[in-house]
C-alpha cells in the first residue's frame, strides 16, 4: 500500500470512547487514510454513549451509526497500522494477533516516534522495531469509562492533540 491510501486501525478495549473518537478525528484531520476501530473485548454493536457523542461534538467531530466491534483477524489484512490507546491493546495483539505486532503501537509512541522523514509508511513503522519494543506506563490514554462528561471532554481533548500529531506524520 502507499502512504496516500494508509489503512489505520485505532484499537481501545471496548470500542466505545477512545478508539471511536481517535477514529472519527482521524478521518477529519486526515482523510486520505482509511480509518477503521475495533475492541479487545467488545459487546459488539453497542453505539457510542452520550458522553462520547458529546465529547466529539464539543470538537466539531460528528460521528454517526457506529456500533462496537471486537477485533478480528481478518481486520488486519489490509491495515497499515493498528494505533492502540493503551499498553494493554498492543499486549493483546501481541499475544492474539502476532502477525500484527510489527505494525501496532500506542499512540503516544507513535506520536512521538514514528519518523516524519523520507521513507515509505512501512518503512518507516518497520524502523521502530515495534513487535520487541518494551511498553512503558507514559503510553496509555486513560479510559473515560466510568467517568462523567467532564473526563470524556478531558480525553477527546487529548485525543485530538495526538491525532492531528500522527496525522502529519501520515501526509
Amino acid at each position: 500500500m502507499s502512504d496516500d491510501t494508509a489503512g489505520v486501525l485505532f484499537l481501545c478495549t471496548g470500542n466505545a470512547a477512545r478508539s471511536v473518537m481517535a477514529g472519527a478525528m482521524m478521518v477529519t484531520k486526515a482523510p486520505h487514510v482509511r480509518v477503521t476501530s475495533a475492541g479487545t473485548h467488545v459487546i459488539e454493536g453497542m453505539p457510542i454513549s452520550f458522553r462520547t457523542r458529546d465529547a466529539l461534538l464539543a470538537l466539531d467531530v460528528v460521528l454517526d451509526g457506529h456500533r462496537s466491534r471486537q477485533l478480528r483477524e481478518s481486520d488486519l489484512d489490509d491495515v497499515d497500522l493498528v494505533v492502540a490507546m493503551a499498553r494493554e491493546h498492543v499486549q493483546y495483539v501481541r499475544r492474539v494477533h502476532a502477525r500484527a505486532s510489527a505494525h501496532t503501537a500506542t499512540l503516544k509512541r507513535l506520536t512521538r516516534d514514528l519518523p516524519n522523514t523520507d521513507g515509505t509508511l512501512a518503512e518507516r513503522i518497520a524502523a521502530l522495531h515495534l513487535d520487541t519494543v518494551e511498553l512503558e506506563p507514559w503510553e496509555d490514554v486513560e479510559d473515560p469509562a466510568g467517568g462523567d462528561a467532564p473526563v470524556f471532554h478531558a480525553c477527546a481533548r487529548e485525543l485530538l492533540d495526538l491525532v492531528e500529531a500522527l496525522a502529519a506524520h501520515l501526509r
